[in-house]
């Protein structure tokens, strides 16, 4: 793994940054493993970690010094922490054809690639219960919609870039959506709320509700 540029972020903070999102997402994976002491916090961002501390713990010098011994995995598979949450999807999205045209696939193929690869969310946005969705396997870039759309539906399974996701919510968007998902993604009675946090391992199932 390329080691990080430590930037300071505030008095009490540090922000990594790295030139992959995989270096991103095996560093969170480092901290959850092997907590360094003083350590309160640490958030992922798409090339980034931001680490919070206690500084009547430990010391900026001493975090740092931490970061850099740390072990840290290779790569987004071994990041993916738990057994895999499991999401049924039935891939009847407005987008599946078109997506799957413009990456020289059959809708079949596109779907038959999305299920068959492991993922991992490598850190949430957007909206609360929001997981960006990255995986090893999946070697393809979705461009977004050319006008996103002002109305996608809660559960909407999505691509974009090298994404995937699930919208948590009705909101805007311009992910490519090629199915849907009867999983709250957020639920304010459920501990935690997020069905899915940074780190989780997830897997996409075919189903077939009709």
């Amino acid at each position: 793994m390329t080691l990080p540029r430590i930037r300071r972020a505030g008095e009490h903070a540090l922000l990594l940054e790295f030139p992959e999102l995989a270096d991103a997402v095996a560093m969170r994976a480092a901290l959850e493993r092997a907590p360094i002491p003083g350590v309160t916090d640490a958030v992922s961002g798409a090339r980034t970690v931001m680490i919070r501390f206690d500084p009547k713990v430990t010391s900026r010098a001493a975090v740092e010094a931490a970061v850099l011994a740390l072990e840290v995995p290779a790569g987004l598979g071994a990041a993916g922490q738990g057994e895999p949450v499991e999401i049924p999807v039935v891939y009847d999205g407005p987008d599946l054809p078109e997506t799957a045209r413009l990456l020289g696939l059959s809708p079949e193929s596109l779907v038959d690639e999305h299920t068959r690869h492991a993922w991992v969310c490598a850190f949430g946005g957007f909206a609360p219960g929001f997981g960006y969705l990255a995986s090893e396997g999946w070697m393809r870039t979705v461009p977004r919609l050319d006008s996103p759309r002002t109305r996608v539906p809660a559960g909407a399974v999505g691509l974009a870039g090298e994404f995937s996701g699930v919208y948590p919510r009705e909101s805007p968007g311009g992910w490519r959506i090629i199915g849907h998902t009867d999983l709250a993604m957020w639920d304010l009675a459920r501990t935690p709320p997020a069905l899915l946090t940074a780190g989780n391992a997830v897997r996409f199932i075919e189903a077939d509700w009709s």
